[in-house]
């Protein structure tokens, strides 16, 4: 599962920092799952061992079936958590990844007038990648309010510091990945070794398609990775290659 950080400054400077926010939303998420996500940043800084035993607490996940998800899934559950995958059933998702996401016992939901806005974003040459992020994780978040769940996790690799655990909106948000400063070679590891270097699903390749010009908004989220270190440079040159190629 996840290894202990030895001498990276950076890393250790980070969960020290993620520890903090992880005080500022004890209250809302109460002290088992206080105790338990604080255990897992101090088994990452010191490699102190902890109860795994299950915690009773659930935890809605994101999950879209990606390599980032799939890692924050097995993770989690490891720890002990009650894990409810939710995926958001798009219109560019092919059967594969439905299947897996049914696999890992997920929930899948709709997103209403997902197409008709993405489509109007494409119609203006914008990018889509965060209109479309909006959307799923706000009918997500939606899933989890109607259902008193009190944390939403999701894996993202970026949202370090004060963002890595947040409140909103009746709800705790745990970008786990974030949280735990994992980087995607980490998370590449975990999830068995196996792990296409491709960027992005098949609408947004559409879109490079329609307007090339919204590839410079692929890439610069590929640069903003490399520069908080959650990837390689050997990664993000072929996360570029990828984009430009399509």
């Amino acid at each position: 599962m996840i290894q202990p950080i030895k001498e990276d400054f950076v890393k250790r400077y980070r969960l020290q920092y993620n520890l903090e926010a992880l005080e500022g939303v004890r209250g809302e998420i109460g002290e088992i799952a206080y105790s338990r996500l604080k255990a897992l940043i101090e088994y990452r800084l010191y490699g102190k061992e902890f109860d795994r035993s299950p915690t009773g607490v659930k935890i809605a996940l994101a999950f879209s079936a990606g390599s980032d998800s799939t890692a924050s899934l097995k993770i989690l559950r490891w720890a002990g958590f009650d894990v409810v995958p939710v995926t958001a059933k798009l219109p560019q998702m092919d059967e594969k990844v439905i299947e897996k996401a049914r696999s890992e016992g997920a929930i899948l939901i709709e997103v209403p007038n997902y197409l008709e806005a993405v489509n109007a974003q494409m119609e203006k040459g914008a990018p889509i990648c965060g209109k479309c992020h909006s959307m799923v994780m706000e009918s997500i978040e939606d899933y989890a309010r109607e259902r008193g769940i009190k944390i939403l996790a999701s894996g993202d690799l970026l949202s370090s510091g004060l963002i890595s655990i947040y409140r909103s909106s009746k709800l705790v948000i745990l970008n786990l990945p974030a949280f735990l400063e994992l980087d995607k070679a980490e998370i590449i590891e975990l999830i068995g070794g196996k792990y296409e270097l491709s960027f992005g699903c098949p609408l947004l390749w559409e879109a490079f398609r329609r307007y090339p010009g919204i590839k410079r908004f692929a890439i610069q989220r590929v640069l903003r990775e490399l520069r908080a270190r959650a990837i390689t440079p050997e990664i993000a040159e072929a996360l570029i290659r990828d984009i430009l190629t399509r």
